[in-house]
């Protein structure tokens, strides 16, 4: 599992003074960037065209968050399947408290040929390292 600790701007609110639905999906986003980053999928990403394609995305909203403030979102690996791999997203008030839970699944995509591929080992790898608590070794 790995944490992202983000702050709630201003400009995340709604008109009812609270965080916008869709500001919580942005916070999964960074969450789930970051995630990619870590285990250096981004970085492998920008070098073969290979990486992840967002297939599908859930948010259950538990608790509003409001500005000013912080968000973390502890996020860890849900699945891993033979070309698809999910994770899990716990969105966490200043309190402790959980604001909302999500999940999404990514698929991954061989952007030059316009196909799925298998989920590479070495990734599989960075993140089994990741799990147990460990800084993944990104190469």
């Amino acid at each position: 599992m790995i944490e992202l600790t983000l702050r709630i701007d201003w400009s995340d609110l709604d008109v009812f003074g609270h965080v916008n639905s869709l500001s919580f999906l942005r916070y999964v986003q960074a969450a789930r960037v970051h995630y990619w980053e870590r285990i250096g999928l981004y970085q492998s990403f920008l070098a073969d065209r290979r990486g992840p394609m967002l297939a599908s995305v859930r948010c259950d909203f538990r608790k509003p968050l409001f500005y000013p403030g912080l968000v973390t979102l502890r996020t860890r690996t849900a699945f891993m399947r033979t070309t698809s791999f999910g994770f899990a997203h716990t969105l966490v008030d200043t309190v402790g408290d959980v604001a909302a839970e999500a999940a999404d699944v990514m698929v991954m995509f061989d952007y030059a040929l316009n196909q799925k591929l298998p989920f590479p080992a070495v990734f599989r790898d960075r993140i089994a390292v990741l799990d147990a608590g460990l800084p993944p070794r990104v190469e």
